[in-house]
């Protein structure tokens, strides 16, 4: 297989597993914080450790399907999470304290906190095409591409 079919195809089961990391990571994020009253911040890790551990397990075995060292890659996957989510958190705490998106109301969306929701999307965005790159240059790459081949 071509590299440009290969990666379309990574691409495409990448963006299906991001679905699913997503929607686990803003379930966790609005039962904690808007159901239960948690801090956006606490809501905010705890779906993204949900949505982690979902995404290396599926991205191993299904998106990259590495056959190397799981544990030197679930080090490397860790610390592409923490650089990652890094930059996601940074973004989503600037768009609550500067953008003014924390006050926001949009009618047609019945929930409460649209403004904490609409910034952990945008962050989102940041996150997973960082977290993409990452994995696919760094934590799963395949043994030929680490020979240069």
């Amino acid at each position: 297989m071509n590299e440009a079919k290969r990666t379309t195809i990574q691409l495409i089961k990448y963006g299906i597993i991001g679905v699913s990391n997503t929607l686990i990571t803003l379930v966790a994020f609005y039962l904690l914080n808007t159901i239960a009253g948690l801090s956006e911040n606490f809501a905010n890790a705890v779906g993204y450790i949900l949505g982690v551990i979902n995404s290396f397990i599926w991205n191993r075995n299904w998106v990259f399907k590495t056959k190397n060292n799981w544990e030197k890659e679930a080090l490397l996957f860790g610390v592409g999470f923490l650089i990652c989510f890094g930059m996601q958190f940074a973004l989503f705490n600037y768009l609550l304290a500067h953008t003014g998106i924390k006050d926001l109301e949009i009618s047609w969306m019945p929930m409460k906190n649209t403004g904490e929701n609409v910034a952990m999307c945008i962050s989102m965005v940041v996150y997973t095409l960082a977290n993409y790159c990452y994995n696919r240059f760094i934590t799963f790459k395949s043994k030929s591409e680490k020979c240069g081949k």
